[in-house]
């Protein structure tokens, strides 16, 4: 019981001990961590402040080496612009003197110059002087002339100049003769065989293109049913076709007359199909020819197909197709047009050929040459113009549309397909056969030509010779030398070229002819 009592009385003396005891050792822990964290502390700011003054030194001895270095650079660019001042400087004291010496001469030179023009001018007093003296005795002699010829001055220079004039006229002539035939010499034998060679290689039919059709048919009692009943089929044919019907005392034919080859061609195979039929009546005459409209319209457009296959141009405009299978139904001076173009193509494929140019686009531009007068709208306009402008909404190669523009010389040749269009559309035109005139101006051409060259004095006889594409020219002898000959045959040719329309060339041929005759008795 005493122990128990002694062990809870020493409990509880222990347990205040104990707790007093534990916070002194814990408060004295509490200080001692304090103390090692401030010293902690203390230490990491004097190693900053240590750190931070190695910095900075290292800082201050980097800057100031920039320094230094920048110094150093400013110091040698300034010391490089002080060279270069210094070498302007002696560059421009070197000019300047160089200048001082150049005016030195020049004042030198000057005073020699003076000199010089005092002693010209002494010297041309006296050529002046010694002048007048020769004009003097120039004028005495020029009258002891006078007086003795019986001429003036003036009458003497006026024939000098004329007979000089003559001379020079005459030998420049010779000249030119001399050049046009060296010329021809070196030029025209390649050419008149490629020309040749072009006109061999192309067979072509001779004209045969009117304005009549002629409808056959197998007894005169049609004619009855196609005039009708007070002539009202004939009147309702006309009138949808456009085109005039003649039906007169001619056995078994009716004739179609009208300009437009196209509307003819409606007309005929209009009557034919009637005919065959039976049925003609007005109502039915609309109808047939309506329909033969379109079987041409198709025609055309299978014509000119079969045209640009048969040529082997490719690529051309559907509108430019049906326009080359129009020029079937069109002619000129009685030439089938698509013939023509068609003629042209082949002369302008061999010329490309032999001159080594594109033959395609050759070929291409001497079948759309003449395009121009298929359209019936712009009339004003010229063909050749019309077709190059069509050619080049269709979107032609310019070369093709340049050589269409320039075949009759509307406009300026730019390549060298323009000369061979030309040239070919003249070939084809201008050989015989090609073309039919009509009589009268025929003969009013040939006339017009002889009357020009009679026109000119000395000139005995014309001859119109060659379908009027040769005029030769008898002169008189004792009125027209050789020399003077030459220059008759330009005179004639530049106002033929000038005055007159003619197809192709025309040959000028000057004839002079000395005859001395003496009779033996």
């Amino acid at each position: 019981m005493d122990i128990l009592l002694y062990s809870i009385i020493g409990l509880l003396i222990g347990i205040p001990t104990g707790v007093v005891i534990g916070r002194y050792l814990l408060r004295k822990l509490f200080k001692d961590q304090e103390i090692a964290a401030q010293n902690k502390v203390k230490k990491i700011l004097k190693d900053a402040e240590n750190d931070s003054e190695i910095l900075k030194k290292n800082k201050l001895l980097e800057a100031k080496e920039r320094f230094l270095q920048m110094k150093a650079e400013h110091e040698q660019q300034i010391n490089e612009k002080n060279n270069n001042i210094n070498q302007r400087e002696n560059g421009v004291k070197q000019k300047e003197q160089s200048l001082n010496s150049r005016l030195e001469n020049m004042n030198r030179k000057e005073s020699e110059i003076d000199n010089v023009r005092k002693n010209l001018e002494r010297q041309t007093e006296i050529v002046v002087k010694k002048q007048d003296e020769v004009e003097v005795l120039k004028n005495s002699h020029v009258q002891q002339l006078e007086t003795i010829a019986g001429l003036s001055a003036d009458d003497a220079k006026n024939q000098l100049i004329d007979t000089l004039r003559e001379e020079a006229r005459s030998k420049a002539m010779m000249q030119i003769k001399d050049i046009v035939d060296e010329a021809k010499l070196t030029a025209s034998k390649e050419a008149k065989k490629i020309v040749i060679q072009t006109i061999q290689r192309t067979a072509t039919e001779s004209a045969i293109e009117n304005t009549v059709s002629i409808f056959n048919i197998e007894n005169d009692e049609i004619k009855g049913r196609i005039i009708g009943r007070e002539g009202r089929n004939i009147r309702a044919l006309e009138a949808a076709t456009g085109i005039e019907i003649i039906v007169d005392d001619t056995p078994e034919a009716i004739i179609l007359s009208g300009f437009d080859p196209v509307r003819r061609e409606i007309a005929r195979l209009a009557m034919h199909r009637l005919v065959t039929d039976g049925r003609i009546h007005p109502a039915r005459i609309e109808e047939v020819v309506a329909k033969t409209k379109k079987q041409i319209e198709e025609e055309i457009v299978e014509i000119g197909e079969r045209t640009v296959i048969d040529l082997g141009i490719n690529g051309l405009h559907p509108e430019l197709i049906r326009m080359v299978g129009r020029m079937r139904y069109r002619s000129s001076y009685g030439q089938n047009l698509l013939q023509h173009s068609r003629e042209v193509a082949n002369f302008c494929a061999t010329m490309a050929a032999e001159l080594g140019l594109n033959v395609k686009l050759a070929k291409r531009a001497g079948l759309l040459h003449d395009i121009g007068k298929v359209p019936d709208d712009n009339p004003e306009l010229p063909h050749a113009i019309l077709g190059m402008n069509l050619a080049e909404k269709y979107k032609e190669h310019p070369e093709v549309c340049n050589a269409i523009g320039a075949h009759h010389d509307e406009i300026e040749m730019t390549s060298m397909l323009s000369p061979i269009i030309q040239a070919c559309d003249a070939i084809s035109g201008a050989r015989p056969g090609a073309r039919r005139e009509v009589v009268e101006s025929y003969i009013k051409r040939l006339k017009e030509l002889e009357e020009l060259a009679m026109s000119y004095p000395g000139v005995e006889k014309t001859f119109a010779i060659q379908a009027g594409r040769e005029l030769r020219v008898v002169v008189e002898s004792e009125k027209i030398s050789d020399a003077q000959s030459e220059v008759l045959a330009a005179d004639i040719s530049n106002r033929i070229q000038t005055e007159m329309t003619y197809p192709g060339q025309i040959k000028v041929t000057v004839i002079r002819e000395t005859r001395s005759v003496a009779f033996a008795k």
